[in-house]
């Protein structure tokens, strides 16, 4: 829960800001593909960095440390943002957040999958993103607020630092009240094992699913170059979309620990209408597109880590969720360089696009739920989770129980 007051006030800052970014670099002279291009670049960065933060988090298992440099380097260039008087130094600012929020990925993620053991991976990360969200409705109202009065999108960031300062507070206070792991192995567990093969198809999937997944920046553009919205009601739907999205990681988390990754596919379907709904039709079904988007994203938000926390045991997440977030990120930067690049060429190519790459992402995903996965005991099998193929549905075993015969690993 302490976490999640962190989350909230640093969602306030940087959702705060994300809410018009593509609007204040069109005002700053960049073109739509330039948009598309600095939304990716920020994200593929911080994901190469994920990468490396969680080998080094799992290595030197300093999560707080980490998470704290991170946070500090996320939360102090936004209001930064007020002084860009270029869209290259725009870029540069939305650059230095996402590598904080890279640097930060990882171990704060390690912390929450121990933190939410208790309570279910699926509903702790969903109830973590809905207080996430809740700072994501608030500091888009916030700058709505701003933009309105001085009709401009530059002085509004100034204002952000003000739950910046509140965000380190809550940080402190979290680090004091939990100051380590409660399920961390001993040093001595082992950590040569490769990750699993499931785990690989599992991160490809994803990837798919993030490349054809549009961004906010791209949307709240053709919203403002077509005239669909005001530039101050272009932050309300933000803040609209992210009360949709708090909502929607609750109600996903939940059916995630007891249906399990099937329930992504949902989240698929749905989110898939964004892109017809958002760039070939009106104001009216602009309105429905965000509200697609948005749940869209908290399906992946409380699904794709939980998913993670149930794959692989606690000594590695740190390098999982490295991998998947570093994989994550690239075919998200590309997916946004492809949108910008065919939103310049045609409307229709963009969409095709974008609901061809989440199908077969949805077809990856109901893949892996048509198949036996089987985590054997710990201790009886050093941590080993074995992949068995199944037509009929997705079993999670217990680490105290035996694995299936089907299961067992080869003398």
């Amino acid at each position: 829960m302490a976490l999640g007051f962190v989350s909230l006030f640093a969602d306030m800052t940087y959702e705060g800001a994300h809410s018009v970014i593509g609007p204040l670099l069109k005002d700053l002279g960049a073109s739509a593909t330039q948009v598309g291009i600095i939304a990716g670049l920020g994200e593929m960065i911080a994901a190469s960095l994920r990468y490396f933060s969680g080998r080094l988090a799992d290595k030197t298992r300093a999560y707080w440390t980490i998470t704290t440099l991170g946070y500090f380097l996320n939360l102090v260039v936004v209001p930064g943002l007020a002084f860009a008087g270029s869209w290259k130094a725009a870029a540069l600012f939305v650059v230095a957040e996402r590598t904080g929020k890279g640097l930060r990925g990882p171990a704060k993620d390690v912390l929450l999958s121990d933190a939410t053991s208790v309570v279910g991976h699926g509903w702790g990360f969903g109830l973590h993103t809905a207080m996430d969200q809740t700072g994501a409705v608030l500091g888009p109202l916030l700058i709505a607020g701003i933009v309105a009065r001085e009709e401009h999108f530059g002085p509004a960031f100034l204002w952000l630092a003000l739950p910046a300062l509140f965000a380190f507070a809550a940080l402190i206070v979290a680090r004091t009240m939990r100051p380590g792991l409660t399920s961390a192995p001993p040093q001595t567990a082992p950590r040569s094992q490769p990750l699993p093969n499931v785990f690989w198809l599992y991160v490809a999937a994803a990837g798919l699913l993030a490349g054809g997944f549009v961004d906010f920046p791209l949307l709240a553009y053709h919203f403002q170059k077509t005239a669909i919205a005001r530039p101050a009601a272009i932050p309300l739907y933000y803040a609209g979309a992210m009360a949709v999205n708090g909502l929607a990681a609750l109600i996903f988390g939940r059916l995630f620990d007891r249906f399990g990754m099937r329930i992504l596919a949902l989240g698929i379907v749905v989110s898939l209408l964004a892109l017809p709904l958002g760039f070939l039709g009106g104001p009216t079904l602009a309105i429905v597109a965000v509200g697609c988007w948005a749940v869209g994203l908290g399906a992946q938000q409380a699904t794709l880590r939980a998913g993670i926390a149930q794959l692989i045991p606690i000594e590695k997440r740190g390098n999982a969720y490295g991998v998947f977030n570093a994989v994550y990120g690239v075919l998200w930067f590309l997916g946004s360089v492809t949108m910008g690049v065919l939103y310049d060429y045609s409307l229709l190519a963009l969409v095709i696009f974008g609901i061809a790459a989440q199908l077969i992402s949805e077809s990856a995903f109901m893949i892996i739920a048509a198949s036996c996965i089987c985590a054997a005991s710990i201790e009886l099998y050093n941590a080993t989770l074995i992949f068995c193929p199944s037509p009929v549905r997705v079993r999670w075993m217990s680490a105290s129980r035996m694995p299936c015969t089907r299961c067992m690993p080869a003398e």
